[in-house]
């Protein structure tokens, strides 16, 4: 399966602005149906993520969102295979990562996205190896017979 995260990808990602708040970060996630939120630089380079959880913590709805995001942002290249954001989500318990293409943000893509993948290719169980026996040849087996 060579499937890159640009054909996987959400390209139209809603974006945040580290000076946003809460408020309206909140309203964009409830607006869109939205689980998280890049947050970008006036050049769209992502410097940090948002979260529903990291909302629903803080009580002070005109708080900027930079006070509250996670600045320590993965990202994954547009043009890598999907087994590498897999491997990105998976290894550092992630559900949403940012895709960027010169370091610019180009989409995001989360874990719902790569089970579609999954659940399109309709996988089987392979067979299970036969044993083999060990140190003996055709001759070994065929003189304890």
């Amino acid at each position: 399966m060579k499937v890159k995260v640009k054909d996987l990808m959400s390209k139209s990602v809603v974006t945040a602005q580290p000076h946003n708040s809460v408020a309206t970060i909140k309203a964009k996630m409830t607006k869109h149906k939205l689980n998280s939120i890049p947050v970008v630089s006036t050049d769209h380079k992502p410097v940090g993520i948002v979260s529903a959880a990291d909302i629903v913590a803080v009580q002070k709805a005109g708080l900027p969102i930079s006070k509250i995001m996670t600045e320590n942002v993965y990202t994954v290249p547009d043009y890598d295979d999907v087994a590498v954001a897999a491997r990105i989500m998976r290894n550092h318990r992630i559900h949403h990562l940012i895709v960027t293409s010169e370091k610019q943000l180009t989409g995001i893509i989360s874990s719902f996205d790569l089970l579609k993948l999954v659940e399109g290719h309709r996988f089987e169980m392979k067979n299970p190896s036969t044993p083999k026996s060990r140190g003996r040849g055709k001759r070994a087996r065929a003189e304890l017979e």
